[in-house]
């Protein structure tokens, strides 16, 4: 009987087991928990919980891999089952429309709104207290493209370049660009024989200057580089008889005038430029008046604004004034600043400056019919004269050859001189490098005069005048402010000035002296003989 009971049981443990080589299920490699007998007991249903958790165990070391080898001898495959962290994704939409109804949310809620609210409106207000607080800045004045920086006179075409025409003269415009030219005065260059009134020809081009086709190209060049033509069209220029020649003939020529004005604004030029405005002004009032509005009376197609220059040689401040307001000429040069009336500059200067938009000022040492800078006031003063006219409130107008302190010598329309490669000895090779100096001193006033707020538009503040000493600032809003300070004298100047904006000390920016320090006190100024600087400091508030 127990021999048959062992057959059995050997046969249901095979029957059990799946054939060795038979593929197993996945879901059938765990084995399963046989269903307790109801006749077990309860000894016997631990035990066989107790063997199933230790087939759950993982197994490690050599005993674990020999029960893993025997799982696989008999036929059993364990899978380990990794157990699935639960993760907390938040509330969901039932759960949090039943937090969002309680007293305690609705009270939070309105609490971070309050403070939402709260924060947002101290920050306005902190930047309307900055807003109201901060210093207002001025509106620009209205200026023009003659404001933005030096005109430069070519009176004379053939003296100007070897090539002795308007064709050399188109071949330096890039050096007169680099150097921050803003506008040339060309000429005159039109057919005008001497004192012979009915042959001027204002729209031909004298053939001993060039061509049209050479002055178009000339115009295209220029425009191309940033740079305007103003055209000088006074009538006479080769002759001797004045004001237009004379009363009889004053109106032919206005009228002939009037033409040639259309003709050449057609050809692109910028502006125009006339001596004797004065005289003619009041011999033909009327027909001055057609030629104010023939130039400064913009058109659809160039609606920029066109310059009417006038040139006088009245030396009274005074005059020149009421000549800007009778002629209404936008700029008008003069003789205001010859040396010789040097006492009177602080006074002619705020006359001219109190009366006028700085817009219509002109200022100028020597020009077409005067000569050069150099000859008027002595080659040592070049430089000063430079850092003068250059900080003054209105457009600078130097004479071509001023920016390297050329001479008159025998003529007002010396041969310009230009740099060459060839070697130069001793005494040449001096005059070379001093002229290289000016001209580097000269673009250096350029640049800083086109680009800088309180030099191109800013107020004019007298700060000291003597007979031979002056000292001013320029002032804009909360730009940089400079002071210039120039002393004529052949002896030491000192200086005390005074003024609520002067900081204890002020950067140089550029000096006739190159051995002058780097910052200065500008309330005590000490300038040397025949010196003059310029200073710069920061807006204060």
């Amino acid at each position: 009987m127990d021999q048959n009971q062992d057959q059995n049981q050997a046969q249901a443990d095979m029957e059990l087991q799946p054939a060795a080589n038979q593929e197993v299920p996945t879901s059938q490699a765990e084995p399963q928990c046989p269903a307790a007998d109801a006749d077990a007991t309860e000894a016997d249903v631990s035990e066989v919980v107790l063997d199933q958790d230790q087939e759950k165990q993982p197994m490690t070391g050599a005993g674990d891999a020999a029960q893993a080898a025997e799982g696989e001898k008999n036929g059993f495959v364990k899978v380990k089952m990794e157990e699935e962290e639960e993760k907390f994704t938040g509330l969901n939409k039932e759960e949090l429309l039943r937090v969002a109804g309680t007293p305690g949310w609705v009270r939070t809620r309105w609490a971070l709104l309050v403070l939402f609210w709260l924060g947002w409106l101290g920050m306005l207000s902190g930047a309307v207290v900055i807003i109201l607080q901060a210093p207002r800045c001025r509106d620009l004045p209205a200026t023009y493209w003659w404001n933005q920086g030096p005109l430069y006179q070519i009176g004379r075409v053939q003296s100007f370049t070897d090539a002795g025409n308007l064709k050399g003269v188109q071949h330096k415009v890039d050096a007169l660009s680099k150097l921050k030219v803003k506008g040339l005065v060309i000429g005159p260059i039109h057919v005008a024989p001497p004192d012979d009134a009915m042959n001027l020809s204002f729209e031909e081009v004298s053939p001993d200057t060039g061509s049209l086709e050479q002055f178009k190209d000339l115009l295209h060049t220029t425009h191309r580089k940033g740079m305007m033509v103003v055209l000088d069209l006074t009538p006479n220029y080769r002759g001797s008889t004045g004001a237009w020649f004379s009363k009889v003939s004053v109106t032919v020529v206005a009228e002939k005038l009037k033409s040639a004005l259309v003709f050449w604004f057609n050809q692109g030029v910028d502006g125009v430029q006339l001596s004797e405005v004065e005289h003619v002004a009041a011999m033909v009032p009327s027909l001055w008046a057609d030629i104010r509005a023939i130039v400064q009376n913009g058109t659809n197609e160039r609606p920029a604004k066109r310059v009417l220059m006038g040139v006088t040689e009245n030396r009274s401040a005074r005059d020149v004034s009421d000549l800007l307001s009778s002629t209404g000429v936008d700029l008008l040069t003069s003789n205001v600043l010859l040396p010789a009336d040097l006492p009177e500059y602080a006074q002619s200067i705020w006359h001219l400056y109190s009366a006028h938009d700085q817009s219509q000022l002109a200022w100028n040492v020597g020009g077409r019919d005067d000569g050069h800078l150099a000859s008027l006031s002595g080659p040592a003063l070049v430089r000063l004269y430079q850092l003068f006219l250059f900080t003054l409130p209105g457009t600078p107008v130097l004479n071509y050859g001023d920016e390297i302190g050329l001479m008159d010598e025998d003529t007002k329309f010396p041969k310009m001189l230009w740099d060459s490669e060839e070697e130069l000895n001793g005494t040449l090779q001096e005059e070379r490098e001093r002229r290289m100096s000016c001209r580097s001193f000269f673009h250096s006033l350029s640049e800083l005069r086109g680009k800088e707020r309180s030099l191109l538009f800013g107020d004019f503040v007298p700060l000291f005048n003597s007979s031979s000493s002056l000292a001013y600032m320029r002032i804009w809003d909360q730009s940089t402010r400079y002071l210039a300070a120039v002393n004529w004298a052949d002896q030491e100047a000192k200086l005390e000035l005074i003024h609520e904006a002067l900081p204890p000390q002020a950067d140089v920016v550029l000096a006739t002296n190159v051995s002058v320090d780097t910052t200065m006190n500008p309330a005590r100024l000490h300038l040397g003989a025949r010196e003059a600087v310029l200073l710069k400091f920061p807006y204060a508030a």
